[in-house]
């Protein structure tokens, strides 16, 4: 067998010179890496910066159905005009509620899910103001401070000047904690009244009062007006202040009651029912109009009832509706918050609230 021939390899010389050589074309090979990489990103579009806000959000979803006004009678024709259009004042929040119209242009908004009281400006701009769990109604006192109803935290709350913070009026009543408070008003006295169900207690809270209807005082005193009812929602004051209207999500009807000058309720008496045949939805917020109309959000939009109790026509509404409230130059708009938008829609009639000076 022939001997074996060396194979021959390139005399780089020593192992030192080899590694220096190898060091060399790595580096090389990097720095061409690098060069390439910086080319390729520097032709993608700039980031948007961590900073920036979401886009403007100025349409509303798609509509479950039509917005329609459905008269029932002639009378409800003097309170809107036949081609009044619902407009979207700002959508895109979680769930909408507590709705309370401030002269300066904004509507407070309670954003429930997001645990939120935000402003909401008639360009569609929000400005977030606290964090509150569950917020849910909301009314200005005579002195022009926010009152809301923290179902979350089973409280009633008032807000500071800048709206940045806010303190606990009441949460207990003979020494029991409330179930979550819902909706909210000032009575013809100046006084505060709100109603308590249980509708958005949690699994892990115990109920320790039944479902009611209180007034606190001047001092912050609680007084239970009655605990008839079996699931308390909305509650207005008729323009005269001779009576209290409250809605109930259970019996889903109105009660009216006598109101009386010590603060007192007595007589209460069936209104109006509110029961749907296809169960679109129960009786919510209630507001009054200065010829004592009720407009009550309720089953397919707003139930729009005479001082008689008569039934007189209904709003149909895009989406299932929790409140509204009136405002605007002389208080002729509803605001209405429906799911996850806010709408406005322009009526030929005048609102009444209890804070605003006679």
């Amino acid at each position: 067998m022939p001997a074996c021939t060396p194979r021959k390899y390139p005399d780089y010389g020593d192992l030192s010179t080899i590694m220096r050589v190898s060091r060399c074309l790595i580096s090389a090979f990097a720095v061409l890496l690098f060069v390439c990489v910086g080319t390729v990103m520097a032709q993608q579009p700039p980031a948007a910066p961590a900073t920036q806000k979401p886009a403007p959000r100025p349409h509303a979803p798609q509509p479950d159905k039509p917005f329609e006004l459905q008269a029932l009678t002639p009378e409800f024709w003097k309170l809107f005009d036949k081609d009044a259009k619902l407009k979207t004042m700002g959508t895109g929040f979680g769930f909408t509620e507590g709705p309370v119209w401030d002269p300066a242009g904004f509507l407070w908004v309670s954003d429930e899910p997001n645990n939120k009281l935000v402003k909401l400006y008639e360009d569609g701009h929000i400005e977030e103001m606290v964090s509150l769990v569950n917020p849910d109604g909301s009314t200005y006192d005579r002195q022009h401070r926010l009152l809301s109803t923290a179902s979350g935290l089973r409280a009633v709350i008032r807000l500071s000047a800048d709206g940045k913070s806010f303190e606990t009026v009441v949460d207990h009543y003979q020494g029991k904690k409330l179930n979550t408070p819902n909706d909210i008003v000032i009575g013809p006295d100046g006084a505060i009244y709100f109603t308590d169900p249980i509708i958005d207690m949690t699994h892990d809270q115990q109920q320790e009062l039944p479902q009611s209807v209180y007034r606190i005082g001047a001092d912050n005193s609680l007084t239970l007006l009655t605990k008839e009812q079996t699931a308390p929602n909305g509650l207005a004051f008729s323009p005269n202040g001779k009576y209290l209207y409250i809605d109930d999500d259970d019996s889903k009807n109105i009660r009216r009651y006598n109101f009386h000058k010590d603060g007192t309720i007595s007589d209460g008496m069936n209104f109006g029912d509110m029961k749907d045949p296809v169960n679109r939805g129960v009786p919510d917020g209630i507001k009054v109009d200065k010829k004592g109309n009720l407009f009550v959000s309720g089953p397919n939009g707003i139930w729009v009832w005479n001082s008689k109790g008569v039934h007189i026509g209904t709003v149909q509404m895009p989406h299932g509706m929790a409140n509204l409230t009136w405002g605007g130059a002389d208080y002729s708009k509803l605001y209405i918050t429906a799911g996850n938008t806010v709408y406005i829609l322009q009526t030929k009639t005048h609102g009444i609230l209890g804070y605003l000076k006679k």
